[in-house]
């Protein structure tokens, strides 16, 4: 078993907020080992939040314990939840969309709501503003450090009970496959889709084939073009288009390096549509 608590927020780190999370971590347990995930989640972007958790929980030991805050209802009605994933970690946040990657993509064994009347940073009652630091760091850390177990976050809730936010399903007909861009490979400015590997891989797809891409912002086209889909930068010039797998075994479009969204003002979310067909 480890005690490893790993953060994430859209606080950023320009000003005390994430330290005194790490504060209340380490007054809990001195020994306690804290990570970042990420403090540069776009404000209130839940969507995001959801996506990096994904990305990263999986890779990470069982018993692990994340926080997620990135909380635009904070102080509401909503509600604060733990959660273990079948693979054993733990994740503490609140109930407003953050869970909906890791629930249908990982998969979700057990829920519960935090009792903040147990489980609150002392002397902390009268803020109802940055849960984030009196509740969820508290309970995160106690929880990694073995002071409470899950069954004593608080009660248990069903998992369909869990908010989640809409997700699009790719799909092929006629042999034209249409997905959504889901993220940013941020700093080097790919696009991650939603699009499996191995649904791509129903076009009859092979490393070198050409396949043309269109990518639609609701019904105005923003890009079209033909592309490779090659199994690194490599396989393409500098400057060229590429389809390739990312790390999440998704297909991705790039442009060697280069940044591809900031080439096209590309971004992501339910608008955004790509729409792939093999050349032959």
């Amino acid at each position: 078993m480890n005690n490893n608590l790993v953060l994430q927020t859209d606080f950023g780190t320009s000003d005390g907020a994430v330290s005194a999370m790490y504060g209340v971590a380490i007054s809990v347990n001195p020994d306690i080992r804290i990570f970042d995930l990420t403090h540069d989640i776009p404000q209130y972007h839940i969507w995001e939040g959801s996506y990096r958790l994904y990305q990263t929980v999986s890779y990470w030991p069982e018993g692990t314990v994340f926080v997620s805050v990135v909380d635009p209802g904070v102080g509401s009605e909503r509600r604060s939840i733990a959660v273990k994933t079948v693979l054993g970690q733990y994740i503490i946040t609140p109930d407003n969309g953050t869970l909906t990657h890791l629930k249908k993509c990982i998969g979700i064994a057990e829920a519960r709501i935090i009792d903040e009347t147990v489980n609150r940073l002392p002397h902390s009652g009268e803020s109802y503003t940055f849960h984030g630091r009196d509740v969820y760091a508290y309970t995160g850390a106690r929880l990694a450090s073995k002071l409470i177990t899950f069954e004593q976050v608080g009660p248990e809730v069903p998992v369909d009970s869990l908010i989640e936010l809409p997700m699009a399903e790719p799909s092929i007909t006629n042999q034209v496959l249409t997905g959504h861009i889901d993220i940013l490979d941020i700093r080097f400015g790919n696009l991650w889709t939603n699009i499996d590997r191995l649904l791509f891989k129903d076009l009859s797809a092979g490393y070198g084939d050409s396949f043309e891409v269109t990518i639609e912002n609701d019904t105005r086209q923003v890009y079209k073009n033909i592309m490779t889909y090659g199994r690194t930068f490599a396989d393409i010039h500098l400057g060229e288009p590429l389809l390739y797998v990312n790390s999440l075994d998704k297909i991705g479009v790039a442009l060697n390096q280069g940044s591809f969204s900031k080439a096209y003002h590309i971004e992501t979310g339910a608008s955004w549509k790509i729409i792939i067909r093999k050349i032959v």
